[in-house]
């Protein structure tokens, strides 16, 4: 009983290996190095989205990618050709905050009209 206790600690021990965590606004990724049975290495990438309820509670959404070593060298390079057409294509810049900003400055800007003054004004005695 002990050593299958002893075992099942070992195994538990191996399965993570080496971890990162990268937080990204409402979403986590966590990069995560674990063993197989047989002691080989392989890695997940876990993607964690935080939802929130409309009465304040909470859930995570989770997206799991196993990635095994014999996929490493075509999974790196694709990931470098998808990146750098996204970079040289877009630039660094995250279009949506620029939208945003360009959002709020077209709305707070002197020269937009009031939206009470584009209506007519009437007076209920008129009816």
């Amino acid at each position: 009983m002990i050593e299958r206790i002893m075992r099942e600690n070992d195994m538990l021990e191996k399965e993570e290996i080496f971890s990162k965590v990268l937080r990204a606004g409402r979403r986590t990724y966590f990069f995560d190095v674990r063993a197989t049975k047989a002691d080989d290495y392989y890695i997940t990438i876990t993607e964690s989205k935080k939802f929130t309820e409309e009465d304040g509670s909470f859930h995570f959404k989770k997206h799991k990618i196993y990635l095994y070593k014999e996929d490493f060298s075509a999974f790196a390079e694709i990931l470098e050709e998808m990146t750098s057409y996204v970079l040289n294509h877009k630039g660094e810049e995250v279009i949506s905050e620029r939208h945003q900003k360009d959002f709020k400055k077209e709305y707070t800007s002197d020269k937009i009209e009031s939206p009470r003054s584009s209506f007519t004004d009437i007076d209920f005695d008129d009816i």
